[in-house]
């Protein structure tokens, strides 16, 4: 393979867990183009072994879908003209064959998907994947399925490139916690009031907390970044911290890809099997039984929002404690 197109349209961490089948693939191209959305082109920026980005807005994919049209059509298949190979990466709630089509129109003559849907003429390669592994693994087994393998000396973990910027003037002197505690789903997220909980009983416990992403209204912390950083810096200040505390979120993927220990605060909206942090020591939190257990939903069904909001905080701290005992730091490739 020479010129190959690899498409994740969706958000940031589910670009971060596509990283493995993307290594893959480069081990075998000359050349690798990752096709991203809007709301996941900067961890694809970010990504070993893409050597180019292009951002389409699918509106088969995208949370907010621009409308389709021919124009916009005819623009992604002149846009697509030119790779040898496709793989086009999706979740297991999403369909590959929109693309598919798209790329047959573009002349591509070679497309492969993970699909239980007949696919017809639109794929080479329907590859389909049994049971519920972690999304980094399913994505790595549709590029081995083609004939692509890690190279040696790669863990299959995840991994961004780097050097990392230097972001003491960020995070002040001394060991400190983060704490992320907005998904961009509500339903993913503890409440304001309960994130505020979290981070007063970290504190409390002597540790330095550092906010990162949309800080909710009234919550104090020792260091507050909300809003005040690139995604690269966002990773150099996940990278620095003891551990990680935050929801099913893109930051708490790029904190595995740095090697930094993870807390999760996991909603069962979706599977923990599949989404939660790969590769890193990690404490899932949350009632993985709830009510709204596999329900996808955006906004939390159940009043109260019992499977996040009724975590102890004190649960959140033995969990930081412990995994701060735990040496897992990696140097990014």
């Amino acid at each position: 393979m020479k010129r190959v197109l690899v498409a994740r349209q969706d958000n940031l961490g589910d670009v971060l867990l596509a990283g493995p089948a993307i290594r893959a693939i480069a081990a075998q191209a000359e050349h690798v183009t990752l096709l991203a959305g809007p709301h996941g082109a900067a961890a694809a920026q970010l990504l070993p072994g893409v050597d180019e980005v292009q951002v389409f807005s699918a509106p088969w994919i995208d949370p907010e879908p621009p409308p389709l049209t021919r124009p916009s059509v005819d623009a992604l298949a002149e846009q697509l003209t030119g790779f040898d190979a496709a793989f086009v990466l999706t979740s297991f709630h999403q369909s590959p064959l929109p693309l598919a089509l798209v790329l047959r129109l573009a002349g591509v003559p070679w497309v492969g998907a993970i699909c239980d849907d007949y696919p017809g003429s639109l794929l080479d390669l329907r590859h389909r994947v049994p049971g519920d592994p972690p999304e980094a693994l399913r994505m790595l087994s549709l590029a081995q399925a083609a004939g692509c393998s890690l190279p040696p000396g790669d863990d299959g973990r995840l991994a961004i490139r780097g050097p990392l910027p230097d972001v003491s003037a960020l995070t002040g002197i001394g060991d400190y916690v983060v704490v992320h505690p907005t998904a961009s789903v509500p339903a993913r997220s503890p409440s304001p009031v309960h994130s505020g909980r979290i981070v007063d009983a970290l504190a409390e416990a002597g540790h330095r907390v550092v906010v990162t992403g949309a800080k909710p209204e009234g919550m104090t912390a020792d260091v507050d970044l909300s809003g005040r950083t690139t995604l690269l810096e966002l990773a150099a200040v996940l990278a620095g911290a003891e551990a990680v505390v935050a929801p099913n979120t893109g930051p708490a993927h790029l904190a595995a890809a740095v090697g930094t220990p993870v807390v999760s605060l996991f909603a069962p909206v979706v599977p923990a099997a599949r989404w939660a942090p790969f590769g890193v020591p990690a404490a899932l939190l949350g009632d993985q039984h709830a009510p709204c257990r596999g329900s996808r939903a955006r906004i939390c069904p159940v009043a109260g929002h019992p499977c996040l909001d009724g975590i102890d905080p004190a649960e959140v701290v033995a969990a930081v404690e412990e995994l701060a005992k735990r040496p897992s730091r990696r140097v990014t490739a």
